[in-house]
């Protein structure tokens, strides 16, 4: 199974999809967590450079990568675990090329871009104001990066919105609650599936 956690920055996927690993295990189901863009690869550490402002790239360029990452994630991460029958999460997948994309390339592009690669059998939304998800990044002391901006979250989140149109099984969560509230109501609609 194919499980993605989408979101704005701040929105609290990353915990929430370590979390759900962490109980498929414990519940004797092998699992694996994975991200995009991806960590320690050459195609993921220039995409994370230019987040961080570390170098200038075209919005198509970058959109470019992000595709050539997921080729390679496909390729090298989630089809092998796939086969040898574990559960897949991954914290972003798809559905974030279409929100942060989309704002300044042509959504069809995009699809198009992404058209071969496999979808998600389930994606969990986390929808959280923009206003809170600045103040999370704040707390945690990260360096802002491009789309971290509220007035850039509130146009990404309405793009999350348009994007999840396009994909099946789409859950989205209210993420302005207790991580433990979360958890559980992510377990209530993973485990009947499993």
């Amino acid at each position: 199974m194919f499980i993605a956690f989408e979101g704005l920055d701040g929105s609290g996927s990353t915990t929430q999809s370590k979390l759900l690993v962490k109980r498929l295990e414990e519940a004797g189901h092998p699992a694996i967590h994975t991200k995009e863009p991806t960590d320690g690869t050459p195609i993921g550490k220039l995409i994370r450079e230019a987040l961080q402002h570390q170098w200038s790239c075209s919005s198509e360029g970058l959109q470019l990568l992000f595709s050539a990452d997921r080729a390679e994630h496909l390729k090298q991460v989630i089809q092998p675990a796939l086969e040898n029958e574990k559960i897949v999460v991954t914290d972003r997948y798809m559905m974030s090329t279409l929100a942060y994309g989309g704002l300044s390339v042509e959504m069809d592009w995009l699809k198009e871009l992404n058209k071969k690669f496999i979808q998600p059998e389930l994606t969990l939304l986390f929808k959280l104001d923009p206003e809170i998800c600045i103040e999370r990044i704040h707390k945690r002391g990260d360096a802002f990066e491009l789309f971290e901006e509220k007035e850039k979250l509130e146009m990404i989140w309405k793009q999350y919105e348009k994007a999840s149109l396009h994909f099946k099984n789409v859950h989205v969560m209210d993420a302005n609650r207790p991580i433990e509230a979360i958890s559980k109501e992510v377990w209530s609609i993973v485990h009947p599936l499993i």
